[in-house]
């Protein structure tokens, strides 16, 4: 019976094979042993601490250590005695929930929803609150799965799901399908960057100087046609990606393509700077810094030429790594953007740490401006403090003339947005700059309609 094991796995030596020695809690090969008896089992729990690799980055792997060990005692101390709680690797646990009744399911579902009060409140240690929150997976036995292998990769498959928002989810088959529908997407991917083709291309978004009219910078934004599939969105893309080394790939085609092209309309007079996105894993690999350098040596072109943009949640992945890539990017000479400004717990920190010369207002508060006070109250907010910080600010998705005035009103230097322009593929920005600058004086003030160099 499931208790017996349970019971030996708990009181047997901590010496023996099959207890983790960080937690003092059986391990993968215990839960996997335990599981494959079946007897009374409702079913698995497949549980990751959403914030441990920053304890570790942060805190170092002792503190992590302990705070392993204090989630392990809390799961251990308050669920009952007939499940198995166990730590498979890293910040992940298992656990085998013991039928509680007749209906199938209840005791897992009721045991996930105890599991994310008992972790909602924060493991104090040496005085410092760290936060234990978790995404939870569950599979159902044996309606997912009659051995232990198959509930695994089904908890795990929930657990990804959990992972996108939810906090607890539930496996489906449907999401079962979407896993390997990913990886298909992911293989396809990873073979167009092989291929010198039109499926993947870069399209550009004109940035527009609120005070003149005048077209300062461009946006270098990667778009996939899939043969098949047709238009893969933007963010599907990046989601695609960004967890894999593809993303490596990704962004080295963006950038030599972003900086050949810059150097190239540089060539005919038109001095854009252009900006290209990077994720927390650039951020975080050897050779970022040392590639933009060699690009632009090769294309003879000026680093203020190019702008990386940089998310928050990129920079809060590792920060030392971060914030040491992005101070060597700035004594190469290239600006540097924060993108998504307002939507992180931590702008404020990074403005003051680092070296940016630009700040982005996020799509979600721009695009609200006009119909919500709110939304624009906090777009001023950014703009104000900004200028006051001595850095230029950047609004996204402005698509009506309404956010255009609020905006100049405001002192918002640039802007960006269906109401000047779509992105568009390199070959279609010079026609569209002579229809802009035609017929810009009624959407701006008088002025060049395109920067004839610096920034």
């Amino acid at each position: 019976m499931i208790r017996d094991a349970v019971r030996r796995l708990r009181g047997g030596p901590r010496d023996l094979a099959g207890v983790d020695p960080v937690t003092g809690l059986p391990d993968r090969w215990a839960f996997f042993a335990a599981v494959g008896r079946g007897d009374a089992l409702d079913g698995v729990l497949l549980l990751g601490l959403d914030s441990f690799r920053e304890v570790v980055e942060a805190l170092g792997h002792a503190m992590a250590d302990r705070l392993l060990a204090a989630v392990a005692e809390r799961l251990r101390a308050h669920l009952p005695p007939g499940d198995l709680v166990t730590r498979l690797d890293g910040d992940e646990f298992a656990i085998m929930v013991a039928r509680g009744g007749e209906v199938e399911g209840r005791a897992t579902a009721e045991r996930a929803g105890q599991v994310a009060a008992l972790l909602a409140e924060p493991v104090v240690l040496d005085g410092l609150p760290l936060d234990v929150s978790a995404a939870i997976g569950m599979a159902l036995y044996p309606e997912h799965g009659d051995d232990p292998q198959t509930l695994m990769r089904h908890a795990d498959t929930a657990m990804a799901q959990a992972q996108s928002g939810a906090g607890v989810a539930l496996y489906s088959a449907r999401a079962d399908h979407h896993s390997a529908e990913r990886l298909a997407l992911l293989a396809d991917l990873r073979a167009a960057l092989g291929r010198d083709d039109d499926e993947l291309s870069l399209h550009y978004q004109p940035q527009v100087e609120l005070a003149t009219g005048r077209v300062v910078g461009v946006e270098a934004l990667l778009r996939w046609r899939h043969p098949e599939r047709g238009y893969v969105q933007p963010a599907r893309l990046v989601a695609l990606a960004e967890r894999t080394a593809v993303m490596r790939q990704v962004t080295e085609r963006v950038l030599s393509e972003a900086v050949a092209q810059a150097a190239a309309w540089r060539d005919v007079g038109l001095a854009f700077r252009v900006s290209v996105n990077v994720s927390g894993r650039d951020l975080h690999q050897n050779g970022l810094v040392e590639g933009i350098a060699a690009r632009l040596t090769a294309h003879d072109l000026p680093p203020d030429g190019l702008q990386v943009e940089i998310t928050e949640s990129a920079l809060m992945i590792d920060p030392p790594r971060a914030v040491d890539a992005v101070h060597r990017l700035a004594r190469l000479g290239v600006g540097l953007s924060l993108d998504d400004f307002g939507t992180g717990y931590s702008s404020l920190r990074h403005l003051r740490r680092l070296p940016l010369t630009e700040v982005k207002v996020d799509r979600s508060f721009v695009l609200g401006m006009a119909a919500d006070p709110q939304d624009a109250a906090v777009a001023r907010a950014i703009v104000g403090l900004g200028a006051e910080l001595g850095l230029r600010v950047v609004a996204e998705g402005v698509e009506d003339d309404a956010t255009r005035r609020m905006l100049a009103d405001a002192g918002c230097g640039l802007a960006q947005g269906w109401l000047f322009a779509a992105p568009m593929p390199a070959a279609a920005i010079p026609s569209w700059l002579t229809r802009y600058d035609a017929a810009r004086h009624p959407v701006a003030g008088t002025g060049s309609g395109v920067a004839q160099g610096g920034k």
